[in-house]
């Protein structure tokens, strides 16, 4: 009797679920794609109905073979590649290449025994509106990538490439930098006063100077400042108006792919890239150990929605009445938001009765940190709200009004699980003593801060797919990709978790702004993301979409071709001479920047970076810290005799060194906050450096 045969995309995932489905199972794995587009040509028919021209993948040739000898030994053969998009068109090229009849597709949302067995009771044919989804999106961007390339080629550097949504990811930080660079500092103060009631002098309460005469103050200058404290002299303070109410905090939904990068990267400060490839383990399957064997710990981690199963919901809410008690039970049904294709569950533990505690001595680090995330989010996310006793007190100090906000909690809710931790709402949680309208108060002192306004932040990892969603750009299988891929190409770089443009590119972001305004417009790409969502959902034709999309698109390139000078390389000399064979040394630009390189190339291949001098020396040998950039685009510090000295650090050397230790300081940001700290023993007291830090120097210093 022939074997039915499942064909799964991961060999992991073959191998949790060869472990626990019944013997007569055979699962093979495609080990991910098996056919794409051609590298070497456009391969794609732009002349008849855009008919993509597939290859088999260079390399699978093994693949395929064992493959083709299973499937002519089974009898039904299952499709299970991964429940999306991508994993359906797989399924179709799979399908394709091994010449199956009657294919049978199924879905794994969780990888676990019960939910394995129950997809084969329900296969489905394959759906070809989500395979021809994911064909347009293919082709979109190979006509974007291989038809805009060769133009940067010839009209700004050689190598450079194009994406369709990777480019609008860039533009994003590039208007982003551009915002900063312009931003003008307003300056502006704020008064703050301490005071106690009669009953109670010693409990002393902050409250901020807020009115004048009824209207919002705003105190431009140190002089108004100052004006103001004098007039408050003297005045005596009394309660005004007290206002008591209850705040509920709802909870939080379970993660999303987009929620959970974001609060990966804030709360464990992992890399997108790295979220995805820790939840991916945990979706694929662990091995427990024991009478638990392998099993998946995570339903599917690409979904934009925040829907959930009516039995997980059920687990849930027993779990919670069981640890917690009744009264913590009760969350709410998370409306889905708009715009969310809601094709699978939020991302949730398969198990809820499997806790973090239980897997401590199982899971590696990251990975149990991320599972405990995730366990945490979705158990809070059935949780009743939080809630808060809070008061508003004014108080009136001649024509002028301070007001301060107690907030006290009186039930914790889902925070008994999982609090977001956010540093705003825990500064408010203040316990005011007991105040009644028309207490005369004791004012204890008055402070005076100066501010200035600060320009809007460059994105890091998690804001930036942040407003990818909220600009609807991309989907969740891609924020990932889309983050690796601009920072591949040297467009962006990461700075202190942040990023900023690289020189080349803002060029090459210009240079599309102007001459292919739609492939970078948001409005543009998050419509063109939509009509991919009617393709799948088989109200819109992918050859017409494409057609749409093509015709404009290929006007843009003749006109831009038409308009644009060639590029010829620019070369700036200096007065250095190459230390290799004497000619002389001009400054370049090359993908992350200027730098320096012989005349003599490709003779001779002598080149160095510029460097910025820091200032600081080098704790081994005394030589000067510079800042490098390493071949990723990241920055870091080294000593500038490399590799005679190996020194470096990813943090910015500065050129003080611990007043308790004698080790060099560094400089470092933690939750937003930028502070010196002793690079031998963060605890050494290093405040008294603060102001002698100053930021670097650039100069074009010796480098290999």
């Amino acid at each position: 009797m022939k074997k039915p045969l499942i064909i799964v995309e991961s060999p992991t995932k073959a191998k949790t679920i060869k472990k626990f489905l019944p013997p007569r199972y055979v699962v093979k794995a495609s080990v991910g794609h098996v056919r794409d587009l051609p590298k070497s040509s456009l391969g794609v028919d732009v002349e008849n109905g855009f008919a993509p021209k597939y290859l088999t993948i260079k390399g699978k040739g093994d693949v395929i073979k064992e493959l083709r000898s299973a499937v002519k030994g089974a009898g039904d053969v299952y499709l299970a590649t991964d429940p999306d998009r991508e994993g359906e068109a797989i399924a179709w090229h799979l399908a394709e290449l091994l010449k199956l009849e009657h294919p049978l597709r199924i879905e794994l949302h969780e990888i676990t025994k019960e939910a394995a067995l129950d997809a084969i009771k329900h296969p489905q044919p394959i759906d070809m509106n989500r395979v021809n989804a994911q064909q347009a999106r293919r082709i979109l961007d190979r006509l974007v990538g291989y038809k805009i390339s060769p133009l940067l080629w010839a009209k700004v550097r050689g190598g450079l490439s194009a994406g369709r949504v990777q480019s609008v990811a860039v533009r994003l930080i590039v208007d982003r930098e551009r915002e900063i660079r312009a931003f003008v500092p307003r300056e502006y103060w704020t008064i703050a006063g301490r005071f106690s009631t009669l009953r109670e002098p010693d409990l002393v309460f902050p409250a901020d100077l807020v009115t004048y005469r009824g209207q919002k103050l705003e105190i431009e200058n140190e002089a108004q400042a100052h004006a103001i404290v004098e007039a408050l002299e003297g005045l005596p303070s009394k309660v005004s108006s007290i206002r008591r109410r209850e705040v509920r905090r709802n909870a939080p939904a379970p993660f999303t792919t987009s929620t959970l990068q974001q609060e990966a990267s804030r709360r464990l400060r992992l890399r997108v890239r790295r979220t995805m490839q820790i939840a991916q383990g945990l979706y694929e399957g662990v091995d427990l150990g024991g009478k638990d064997g392998t099993v998946g710990l995570i339903t599917y981690m690409r979904t934009d929605s925040t829907r959930t199963s009516d039995q997980a919901r059920d687990a849930a809410r027993a779990f919670i009445h069981e640890q917690y008690g009744e009264a913590f039970h009760g969350g709410r049904i998370h409306r889905v938001r708009e715009g969310a294709q809601d094709a699978h569950e939020a991302i949730r533990p398969t198990t809820v009765s499997r806790t973090p505690a239980q897997l401590a001595g199982i899971l590696k680090r990251d990975e149990l940190r991320l599972y405990t995330l995730i366990w945490e989010r979705f158990v809070a996310s059935q949780m009743s709200a939080a809630l808060f006793d809070q008061t508003t007190v004014e108080i009136a100090s001649g024509e002028y009004a301070f007001r301060v906000t107690g907030t006290v909690m009186k039930f914790p809710g889902f925070t008994r699980v999982y609090d977001d931790g956010k540093e705003d709402e825990k500064k408010e949680r203040l316990a005011l003593p007991e105040l009644i309208e028309g207490d005369a108060l004791e004012r204890q002192g008055l402070e005076e801060k100066q501010h200035f306004t600060e320009p809007p932040p460059r994105y890091t990892e998690a804001s930036l797919v942040r407003a990818l969603e909220e600009n609807g750009i991309g989907r969740p299988s891609t924020y990932s990709t889309i983050v690796e891929t601009i920072q591949a190409r040297g467009y962006v770089t990461q700075q202190e978790r942040r990023f900023m443009p690289t020189p080349i590119g803002e060029a090459v972001n210009d240079l599309l702004v102007e001459h292919f305004p739609d492939v970078v417009n948001l409005a543009f790409t998050a419509e063109m993301e939509g009509d991919l969502d009617k393709v799948a959902e088989g109200q819109e034709d992918w050859a017409t979409l494409l057609a749409t999309f093509y015709g404009p698109f290929s006007a843009e390139l003749e006109e831009a071709e038409r308009k644009l000078p060639r590029f010829v390389p620019q070369e700036e000399p200096t007065d250095e001479i190459c230390p290799n064979c004497g000619r002389p040394m001009v400054i370049k630009m090359g993908r992350f920047g200027k730098f320096i390189s012989c005349t003599g190339y490709p003779e001779c291949k002598t080149t160095r970076p510029i460097v910025k001098d820091t200032g600081a020396k080098c704790p081994k040998d005394g030589g000067a810290v510079v800042e490098r950039r390493s071949r990723k685009g990241r920055t870091f510090y080294g000593c500038i005799n490399y590799p005679k000295c190996d020194f470096i650090s990813w943090d910015r050397v500065i050129p003080e060194r611990c007043p308790v230790c004698g080790s060099h300081v560094v400089t470092k940001v933690r939750r937003g906050t930028t502070r010196l700290e002793c690079a031998a023993d963060r605890e050494h007291d290093v405040s008294s450096l603060e102001s002698a830090e100053s930021e670097p120097v650039e100069e074009a210093a010796a480098s290999s």
